[in-house]
């Protein structure tokens, strides 16, 4: 169904990223940087430690992964999208030996990677804030890919769906939002009332925040573990369906 073709749409991709990485590169460091000053500085000094952190080593680790959530989810729906529907740049490639399927994958993974590597910038700003105590902060970039590719493909999935740029509003408002708020980025999940509590054990955002919360405070056990092997569980469920639905609909 795949071939190493797919590594030929990735390389694409990153060319093209290439023209323009400084901008992506800004985007990814300015709003991350804004909201640990606004919320670990400014509101933190108005909340007492939780877990014997300072409120902003407390956000430091979920804004690095809520920032990889964003920039994945933004490439595999409002750009893959501009790529299939605007420029065709999907039918193009497919008339080559590369497959419909093969495109889908390649998209997912430069996404992933994408969404890495833009988003390690703010390991910078952590360092300059001395936010980062542990060395088990060295295994950040694993943990940064794993959610990378799962919303990268659930991105994807939406983009199968998707009729107009107008349905990513309701996806990023209705989805990515409440993620965003939920996850335990700001506070800590035990906070909430019962039935939120358990609603937020089946957001996919909850378990890298909780594996990035451990690696910073210098711990990673078999739940760390078995969370990054569930998130890729799910990655590939969701690329297969992305890539089943899409092939679907762009090959006649």
């Amino acid at each position: 169904m795949f071939s190493y073709r797919i590594f030929k749409v990735w390389r694409r991709d990153f060319i093209v990223w290439q023209k323009y990485f400084m901008a992506s590169l800004a985007a990814n460091f300015a709003e991350p940087l804004l909201y640990l000053l606004a919320m670990g500085y400014g509101l933190g000094k108005l909340v007492p430690d939780l877990n014997g952190m300072t409120y902003a080593e407390f956000i430091a680790p979920a804004i690095l992964i809520t920032t990889v959530m964003n920039a994945s989810s933004f490439e595999t729906t409002f750009s893959s999208y501009t790529r299939m529907e605007v420029q065709k740049t999907f039918n193009a490639i497919a008339m080559t030996p590369v497959s419909m399927a093969d495109v889908v994958v390649g998209e997912i993974l430069w996404a992933a990677t994408k969404a890495t590597i833009t988003s390690s910038v703010i390991f910078l700003v952590l360092a300059v804030f001395d936010l980062i105590p542990s060395a088990w902060v060295a295994l950040m970039p694993l943990v940064m890919g794993c959610t990378g590719l799962l919303f990268a493909s659930l991105g994807m999935v939406m983009t199968s769906i998707a009729r107009s740029y107008d349905f990513f509003t309701y996806y990023f408002t209705l989805v990515i939002s409440p993620m965003f708020l939920f996850s335990g980025t700001f506070f800590p999940l035990d906070n909430l009332p019962g039935w939120v509590k358990t609603l937020a054990y089946f957001l996919p955002l909850t378990y890298p925040v909780r594996v990035a919360r451990h690696l910073f405070a210098g711990s990673f056990g078999a739940f760390d573990a078995l969370a990054l092997a569930g998130m890729l569980a799910v990655a590939a469920i969701l690329m297969l369906i992305s890539v089943k639905r899409l092939v679907k609909r762009l090959v006649v």
